[in-house]
């Protein structure tokens, strides 16, 4: 790391936020490696156990009880990713919260970096790896999904955005609200603000375990995003129906036109099944999209929590003010 780090300025206390998932190999290091970077300001871990197999959170509990500076939080069941963000979000006693992944593949030395790069024009700044230690089809999956994002968020930085972020703590305050399941926190941080921002970091191999963001994960939450958060997917059905009708009327023209000038009709049985067939998906992707927005309208109308605590170790959650 370069010596250049005034994010390590008094008066500029740091929270770093890790939600964990089958990790306990890397927990110690991990927190290690976070009190050295963060050496001389005030700052804490928290840890979000998201329903992990117990060897997990008894990992988290031995590393709190051995450290006040470390916040375990337990939670009931798995919830993904975000969802345990924002668990530990809420719990955050310090002015800049950083988010971290437990594999240790953003290396906790960077965070100074990212905490220094938050000024008086920016208030959240993500981590932007240059090359990625990823297998091909991850990166490319990856990507895909946050363009997909910056166009259903209309975020133009969306594909800046990485699980590597430092924000402003009370920005959480915009969403403050239960959030029901589902929760994309970039989403969430840009109802507080526009200003965001990015700087490049190191982005190491992966040398415990293996993610468990598969193909299935990343497009379910990419969907989640775009219809929990925008109503680009309801303006494509819209857009959809206009060009299928458009091209409907196209259709019947000819057919009319043909019937007309050759005293013919249209001839054949594939020309009736092609125009049923796009017909009958462009509908079935119409409701499809509806029908995602009303189950999430379900959810909430059920108060289904975004998560739940089931266990806490070390200092107990700030007031309602924030920090």
């Amino acid at each position: 790391m370069s010596e250049a780090t005034p994010a390590t300025t008094p008066g500029r206390s740091v929270s770093v936020v890790v939600p964990v998932y089958r990790s306990a190999e890397t927990l110690a290091e991990l927190v290690r490696r976070v009190h050295e970077a963060l050496a001389p300001v005030e700052h804490e871990v928290i840890l979000v156990d998201d329903g992990s197999p117990a060897t997990t959170w008894h990992a988290v509990q031995a590393i709190a009880t051995d450290d006040d500076r470390v916040i375990g939080i337990r939670l009931g069941r798995n919830v993904g990713q975000h969802n345990a963000l924002l668990a530990g979000v809420r719990a955050a006693h310090h002015e800049i919260t950083v988010t971290l992944d437990d594999d240790l593949q953003n290396p906790p030395e960077e965070i100074p970096k990212l905490v220094a790069a938050i000024d008086e024009t920016t208030d959240v700044v993500y981590g932007a790896p240059d090359r990625v230690a990823q297998h091909r089809w991850r990166r490319s999956s990856s990507l895909l999904t946050r363009t997909l994002l910056a166009s259903a968020l209309g975020a133009d930085n969306a594909a800046r955005m990485s699980s590597f972020r430092a924000f402003r703590t009370n920005l959480r305050n915009g969403f403050a609200a239960e959030l029901g399941p589902g929760v994309a926190l970039d989403a969430l941080l840009a109802w507080s603000t526009p200003r965001f921002g990015s700087v490049p970091v190191a982005h190491h191999e992966r040398t415990v375990g293996r993610s468990t963001y598969s193909l299935r994960r990343l497009t379910r939450f990419a969907v989640d995003t775009a219809t929990g958060y925008s109503t680009r997917p309801l303006q494509l059905a819209s857009s959809l129906g206009f060009v299928t009708a458009v091209f409907g009327v196209t259709v019947l023209a000819f057919v009319i036109g043909r019937l007309i000038v050759t005293g013919s009709s249209v001839p054949g049985f594939p020309f009736l099944a092609s125009i049923i067939a796009i017909f009958s998906g462009v509908q079935l992707l119409t409701l499809g999209i509806i029908g995602e927005y009303l189950a999430r309208m379900h959810f909430r109308v059920m108060h289904k929590p975004s998560y739940f605590v089931a266990d806490q170790i070390g200092a107990s959650p700030p007031g309602p003010d924030g920090p």
